[in-house]
């Protein structure tokens, strides 16, 4: 079970935030929790650790959206990114959890940690309601419920790995590396709704990047980490009362999968001819 403490001292009138997050992402439980305890009380902090039943509830559910061959060609991805790249991405996020923990504070006992399966789960509500948040950011692959989603005072955000509303669910960066999109390789900034990325934007963030030697993981993190600052003004308008969301009308909408080694093999390609053109443009 936890523990409650929410009451602040006399005269604290800074932002009161809740993290959610996966265990396995350090780079969020440690490094994005101390960024947002910089500026912020971090009241709460819900770290959730999956199941093989919501692995394989996933399974099935991309099974039935693409058909057995093309899930066959997101394992293949699943398994030359585990041989091929994830060393390399867990270097890069290791030196980048040594620079942030080196920029902000630990975390102190004034935060309280939650551990849960779901974040929709009872106890998780309980947890969030008690901690009365003004603002929760959500870094998670649940789709989170209203009685999550709807506690916070300024509502619930993310940090969507994509250009929205073009790019929506989780591999945004992938699917726009792999279609040649550059311009829209970013992050952005959603207030979550009852829908998939659907909610008003509150801003669209990014950054430079290395398409021929940074893998899309390390890409779509750069885009959350290299724009710490700039998210921290965001929020901060957000809390005053100034900030607005952008107009997203007319523009394109499409939710995209789970990378598919057949696609991120066209990227590595179209991106080496790239290189070369920029080279040699005689080639052009």
């Amino acid at each position: 079970m936890f523990e409650i403490n929410a009451d602040l001292p006399a005269g604290n009138n800074r932002l009161r935030t809740v993290l959610i997050c996966h265990a396995e992402a350090r780079l969020d439980c440690e490094g994005l929790a101390r960024w947002l305890a910089s500026f912020s009380d971090l009241t709460g902090l819900v770290i959730l650790h999956g199941t093989r039943r919501q692995l394989w509830q996933r399974s099935r559910r991309e099974i039935r959206r693409l058909g057995l061959l093309r899930f066959l060609d997101v394992l293949a991805f699943r398994l030359y990114y585990k041989l091929a790249l994830e060393g390399r991405d867990r270097h890069w996020e290791s030196q980048t959890l040594t620079g942030l923990s080196s920029r902000y504070r630990p975390l102190t006992d004034a935060t309280k940690v939650l551990h849960a399966q779901n974040p929709n789960a009872s106890e998780v509500q309980s947890f969030v309601r008690e901690l009365r948040p003004d603002l929760m950011i959500a870094r998670c692959k649940h789709l989170l419920k209203p009685e999550v989603f709807g506690v916070p005072r300024l509502g619930t955000f993310v940090m969507h790995p994509g250009v929205c509303p073009e790019y929506r669910n989780a591999h945004g960066c992938f699917w726009a590396l792999a279609r040649n999109d550059l311009e829209r390789v970013g992050m952005t900034l959603l207030k979550i709704d009852a829908g998939i990325d659907t909610g008003p934007v509150y801003g669209d963030f990014r950054t430079e990047f290395d398409e021929q030697n940074e893998s899309h993981v390390v890409i779509q993190h750069r885009m959350v980490f290299d724009n710490l600052e700039t998210l921290e003004e965001r929020f901060r308008e957000i809390a005053a009362g100034h900030g607005r969301p952008i107009s997203t009308a007319g523009r394109r909408s499409q939710i995209w999968g789970q990378p598919w080694l057949t696609e991120y093999l066209k990227w590595r390609i179209g991106a080496w001819q790239r290189r070369r053109r920029a080279h040699c443009p005689h080639l052009s």
